[in-house]
């Protein structure tokens, strides 16, 4: 049978991936459930020894631990809704995220970040609580040039308040001149085909369903975008609290959560308040932003990888582009900073896959240091290849978690 054939065959029984939020309440199957687009990476890649063992692969697929659900499956999916984590679940994610901010009342929701809703729901059209936002809608103005603007953040409304709203896709228009136009701006190598009726979650949720779906969990503490402590008392060390006591209260073992901040300080809370937990909290790196940190510059690395894992971390989270590097023959390798935190006992684990849409132009944000080499969808694959094999990342996040399983379960990998 030829190799397009089977690609086909194997994509037909796995359409139920695709299927929209009605379907989605149905058992999950035994198998994970990976659709087409693995194969279409596949096709697309490069010829030489990886697309060949990679065509060869049709199954069987399951879940691991390797493929974790960025905000779910939010390539096609609104992000941290239940049909995204539903989507992610079905296609083998092993490990699925709920990004934790907090309500006015100071209840943990599933959000990307505090003040998103104006992009990822349906507030601006609902009119009594777009009026509770930080900064209401304002049009586009092109005789000025002024775009169209508002922000609206979860601690503007009450828990009662957000679970009324609907999730969408994260985007917005510019240049709408009305809230329904502004709420239109879905990327358009995205879709909407499954963002008519988006479930938002709240933490305690999530928790709930993704245990139901035979998980694990990755909740992060995201940073605070209103002055804290929050109306005098609500500390950061009580906020990352909070999130843990979520889990113990739920009776999920600690073995099975791996609390993610990008503030090394909610890291070292935990893992001095709560070190079962703590043992495996992510430290998620964002100093490239903060500090100028350059993967090619250790003196860059403030504090250093041996200070990181002497403070107990034990887990380290990069961008896909910090970890690599193009060797003088232009290939893909591992960057200076990959190879040092192996050195010094850290894992690693890669954010984020399927993340930046087409790569015909090269990509964008997370191909950065190795755009020369990118110039198709399929270099997705070799690039997977390279942070799995050669850097020896743990696991890797994914906004279409089909793609993560799909390569770990022809790699063997659990």
């Amino acid at each position: 049978m030829p190799t397009s054939h089977r690609f086909l065959l194997a994509a037909l029984f796995s359409v139920t991936a695709m299927l929209p939020a009605a379907a989605q309440d149905a058992p999950l199957p035994r198998e994970a459930q990976i659709g087409p687009r693995p194969f279409y990476l596949v096709d697309r890649m490069k010829d030489g020894p990886l697309k060949r063992q990679l065509s060869q692969c049709t199954g069987p697929f399951h879940k691991t631990d390797f493929s974790i659900g960025h905000r779910g499956a939010a390539l096609q999916f609104p992000e941290h809704s239940r049909e995204s984590y539903v989507a992610a679940a079905r296609m083998g994610a092993g490990i699925i995220e709920c990004d934790v901010t907090f309500t006015k009342d100071r209840e943990l929701v599933c959000r990307h970040s505090q003040c998103d809703l104006h992009t990822t729901t349906n507030i601006l059209t609902v009119p009594a609580l777009a009026a509770k936002c930080a900064q209401s809608f304002t049009p586009a103005n092109p005789a000025t040039g002024r775009k169209a603007s508002a922000r609206c953040c979860t601690s503007d409304i009450t828990l009662a308040e957000f679970r009324t709203l609907t999730a969408k896709m994260d985007g917005f228009n510019p240049d709408a001149k009305t809230p329904e136009e502004y709420q239109n701006g879905t990327p358009r190598w995205r879709t909407d085909l499954y963002a008519h009726s988006g479930t938002l979650m709240t933490h305690d949720e999530s928790i709930a369903l993704i245990r139901s779906l035979g998980a694990k969990f990755t909740p992060e503490l995201k940073a605070p975008e209103v002055p804290m402590p929050f109306e005098g008392d609500y500390t950061q060390e009580k906020y990352a609290s909070q999130m843990l006591d979520a889990y113990k209260k739920a009776g999920i073992p600690p073995g099975d959560v791996f609390a993610q901040s990008f503030n090394l300080a909610d890291v070292l809370h935990w893992l001095k308040t709560e070190p079962a937990f703590g043992a495996q909290a992510v430290y998620l790196e964002d100093r490239y932003d903060k500090q100028g940190l350059d993967p090619g510059k250790p003196e860059t690395w403030k504090p250093s990888m041996a200070e990181l894992r002497a403070q107990g971390v034990r887990i380290l989270a990069p961008p896909i582009w910090a970890m690599l590097a193009l060797s003088d023959n232009k290939e893909i390798v591992p960057s200076e900073y990959a190879r040092a935190a192996k050195a010094a006992g850290l894992d690693l684990i890669g954010w984020s896959l399927e993340r930046d849409g087409p790569l015909h132009k090269g990509g964008g944000f997370y191909h950065r240091s190795v755009k020369p080499a990118i110039d198709r969808d399929g270099d997705t694959m070799t690039v997977l290849d390279v942070l799995a094999r050669q850097v020896g990342i743990r696991g890797m996040f994914s906004d279409w978690p089909a793609t993560t399983t799909f390569y770990a379960s022809c790699m063997g990998m659990k």
